[in-house]
């Protein structure tokens, strides 16, 4: 696994992967019976599909800022929870693919959160010194949209077990919580898509370098083996409402030719989609360094 990088117009984007884990099969792909979804994603002997937990960092020349975009599961957690996650840190962390690519976390400016599931905001929170949880960039502002950061402090009870008090209170007390709306611009070049039938307020940061456009998928497309439209995660809270983000979504990535970045995918990093919004596949698939 390597780790890759891109100038993309104004910015420079930067591959961080931040650890594997695994998640088990049917929660991951729902009413998908096991003898299709698993020619797709092979499982161990306790269900569970391999699952890569790669953010990005965004570097603009334009304003100077360092955006991080999600920050993995992190490794702060106790023996027990690496292992019903099959946490494996061994290849990179967090802070190891900020050093590969010469960043330290004392750079990054902001730290944009698509949602704050624990695979998606775990790496933000740390063990301090004294054993407490700590930022990791205690001085960033932690952007979050509004819709999402109600729905943690309110979690229905199908969710609140992915909002662990672990994460949610040490940003929740550090006053470093920035709430957007639909339509937040971070800079020119760099917005947001917002889809709502995974978790409300899941914001996709959408980059362009003026010609081309660049999507994180997040949990919208948590890997390619999502792309059929009813293979829907078992964790979507709304996944009626999953499958018309996945049409409006994909169809517009088709039309304009949208790179989608793969935040949990162990085989792709990145891909353009093609054939029809109904049936979407995969036209090309890369890494940053082919860009």
């Amino acid at each position: 696994m390597t780790l890759s990088n891109a100038q993309f117009g104004n910015f420079r984007l930067f591959t961080l992967e931040t650890g594997t884990f695994l998640l088990d099969g049917g929660s991951m792909f729902g009413v998908v019976p096991k003898t299709l979804w698993s020619r797709q994603l092979e499982c161990d002997e306790r269900n569970r599909v391999l699952l890569t937990a790669r953010v990005m960092l965004v570097h603009s020349a334009a304003t100077g800022r360092v955006y991080l975009i999600d920050s993995g599961i992190g490794h702060k957690f106790d023996e027990k929870f690496e292992k019903i996650y099959g946490l494996d840190l061994s290849g990179y962390t967090l802070e190891s693919s900020l050093e590969y690519h010469g960043f330290r976390t004392s750079d990054i400016t902001d730290v944009v959160f698509t949602h704050l599931h624990f695979d998606h905001c775990g790496g933000a929170v740390r063990r301090g010194d004294d054993g407490q949880p700590e930022l990791t960039f205690p001085k960033a502002p932690h952007w979050v949209h509004t819709a999402q950061w109600d729905n943690v402090l309110h979690p229905n009870e199908r969710e609140i077990s992915s909002f662990l008090p672990e994460n949610i209170k040490p940003l929740r007390e550090s006053g470093q919580i920035q709430l957007v709306d639909d339509g937040h611009v971070y800079e020119p070049g760099f917005e947001i898509v917002m889809v709502e039938g995974h978790t409300p307020g899941q914001q996709l940061p959408l980059l362009s370098d003026g010609n081309r456009k660049l999507l994180f998928a997040a949990d919208l497309l948590p890997t390619t083996s999502h792309l059929p439209l009813p293979w829907v995660m078992g964790f979507d809270t709304r996944p009626l409402l999953t499958l018309e983000d996945k049409k409006r979504v994909f169809s517009r990535c088709i039309r304009e030719n949208i790179l989608l970045f793969l935040e949990h995918d162990p085989h792709h990093e990145l891909v353009t989609l093609g054939d029809t919004p109904q049936r979407p596949s995969v036209a090309w698939a890369g890494t940053l360094d082919d860009l």
